[in-house]
């Protein structure tokens, strides 16, 4: 439901606020006093073209913003805003951030509909049109909807197995190359790499070490006995009773080198040079390096990859039984998919007869006695949906998108509305209506504004209207006037209830507000739309095509 509405800077609109509430909201005022501009501004919302002419002169830009809320008891709320610069450019936001216009379009599709010549329609659209005679005719497509979803993961299935014999054969000829070098690698440990790469640096190293060592040792061990003679004098000392201490301390010392000698002596012995092993472990990490640029980035990776292609492999080699069976699934679906599309084709054809002449009647109450309303179904699903309108007397059916008149458009719409009811899917969105009343007057309007009452028991309903027998069934009624403000003219919205409503709708009637023919028959108007309501609620009999709960008049 649109809740709020503000306009800022477009046409002669400088600053605008509009509290809407739910039910019928009727649009009245002067020609030319700027109610279309208001039906421009929700078209912008819906994403209608921004026109840079629409900017107030003097602004630098123009900007509408709707608030929107949802059904139920703690509805959601959405905040749509687009802005129009002087210099063309638009921009759309959504909840307050930026969108794109078509972000902003899709959205508002959702909350808003507007019917009129130039306005943005949800049910013009064919799938709209095909999911309107679906819910009218109780169309449950539920089974296609599956088996053709079904047939789209059988036909990836297909293509994940393999296409056209050559591509496939190739993959096969690439998958066994591949499979047969990792295979041969004989790849086990994900860390390997790293473990290989320390043993060369040992293997490497080994003659420098072995240097190394054996140089300390010569140093500690020296010739000719050094250690031994350093025991034997340090042992002298022992004799003399006051060097007995130090003697036992430097002992200890010469018995520790000799002991470090002894170690460097074997750890040299066993650095021994192994070229062969070397040579062994710079081919291995050549080998598992080229298989990392071929296959992933590390180990862990390349054996993932060998594991995938030994599956693929596997499964192309076996194609044949496997794309046997799935093409022997898909021939049962598709068999059990043309059966369904059949069965939905026929229910879609039969639907269409009573729903067309559900509107056809509908369009003959809103003052198109003569008007013609098909359903045009084709395909092999009944997918195909055209409604087709022929207005006049003499005139072909054609396509309802290509209808020119915008009030004639308006009221097919709004009979299309009426049928579908509760079912119209739409409950909680905020239907415009715009020219709906063009050409017709006396009892047609009256059947206009009384239909419109109907559909606003169950959507929101804003209509533009020049006619004081639709304004009637309102149950607000917002009246726009230009004035004058120094040498700026300004459009203002305001709502006018009890002696101002009836001053508004003389005004419509008569030109003259203060008339007091125009005035009786005004509230005459509201008390026919108030007794119309009360017989509803009771019960009664009413009239013929009576709303349930009809608007009438306020204050």
């Amino acid at each position: 439901m649109l809740v709020e509405l503000r306009v800022r800077d477009l046409g002669v609109i400088e600053d605008q606020v509009l509290l809407l509430g739910p039910g019928m909201t009727a649009l009245t005022g002067e020609t030319g006093a700027g109610k279309t501009l208001v039906v421009e501004a929700l078209g912008l919302l819906v994403g209608e073209r921004a026109d840079a002419l629409l900017v107030r002169p003097g602004a630098d830009e123009a900007l509408v913003e709707g608030r929107f809320s949802g059904p139920g008891a703690t509805p959601a709320e959405r905040i749509l805003a687009r802005a129009v610069a002087a210099g063309g450019r638009s921009r759309a936001y959504l909840d307050g951030r930026m969108a794109s216009a078509a972000a902003l379009a899709e959205v508002a599709g959702e909350l808003l509909d507007l019917h009129g010549q130039h306005a943005a329609q949800s049910l013009l659209a064919p799938a709209s049109q095909r999911a309107a005679l679906d819910r009218a005719g109780g169309v449950d497509t539920s089974r296609l909807d599956e088996l053709r979803r079904r047939l789209r993961v059988l036909a990836a299935r297909e293509a994940e197995l393999g296409g056209d014999a050559r591509s496939r054969a190739h993959e096969l000829d690439l998958l066994r190359f591949q499979v047969s070098e990792l295979d041969a690698a004989r790849l086990e440990d994900p860390g390997e790499d790293d473990a290989l790469r320390a043993e060369e640096e040992r293997l490497g190293d080994a003659a420098t070490l072995r240097a190394c060592l054996l140089g300390a040792h010569q140093a500690l061990a020296g010739d000719g006995g050094a250690l031994d003679r350093a025991g034997a004098a340090v042992g002298a000392l022992g004799s003399h009773r006051s060097l007995a201490e130090m003697s036992e301390r430097l002992r200890s010392v010469v018995a520790e080198i000799a002991d470090g000698a002894e170690d460097l002596r074997r750890a040299a012995e066993a650095a021994e040079e192994d070229p062969v092993r070397l040579a062994e472990v710079g081919a291995r990490r050549r080998l598992l390096g080229e298989l990392r640029r071929k296959y992933g980035d590390d180990l862990a990776e390349v054996i993932s990859y060998r594991d995938e292609a030994r599956r693929r492999l596997s499964e192309l080699e076996d194609h044949g039984s496997a794309a046997a069976a799935l093409a022997a699934e898909r021939k049962a679906l598709e068999a059990e998919r043309e059966e369904e599309a059949a069965s939905v084709a026929r229910a879609r054809r039969e639907a269409a007869g009573p729903f067309a002449r559900a509107v056809e009647e509908r369009l003959h109450e809103l003052a198109l006695p003569r008007a013609r309303f098909e359903v045009l179904v084709e395909g092999d699903a009944g997918e195909s949906v055209t409604w087709m309108l022929g207005a006049n007397p003499g005139e072909p059916a054609l396509p309802l998108a290509k209808v020119a008149s915008g009030g004639e458009l308006a009221r097919t719409m709004l009979a299309v509305r009426l049928v579908l009811g509760r079912a119209g899917g739409s409950r909680g969105r905020a239907l415009v209506f715009d020219e709906v009343d063009a050409g017709i007057g006396g009892e047609a309007a009256v059947a206009v504004g009384r239909a419109l009452a109907t559909l606003a028991e169950d959507h929101q309903v804003v209509v533009v209207t020049h006619l004081a027998q639709v304004a009637a069934f309102a149950d607000r009624h917002l009246v726009v006037v230009k004035d004058l403000e120094g040498e700026r003219t300004v459009a203002r919205v305001g709502v006018v209830e009890g002696e101002d409503r009836v001053g508004e709708l003389s005004r419509m009637l008569s030109g003259r507000p203060t008339s007091a023919t125009a005035r009786r028959h005004a509230e005459e108007l509201l008390v026919e739309a108030t007794s119309e309501a009360a017989r509803a609620a009771a019960g009664g009999d009413g009239v013929p095509g009576a709303v349930p709960r009809v608007r009438g008049q306020r204050g």
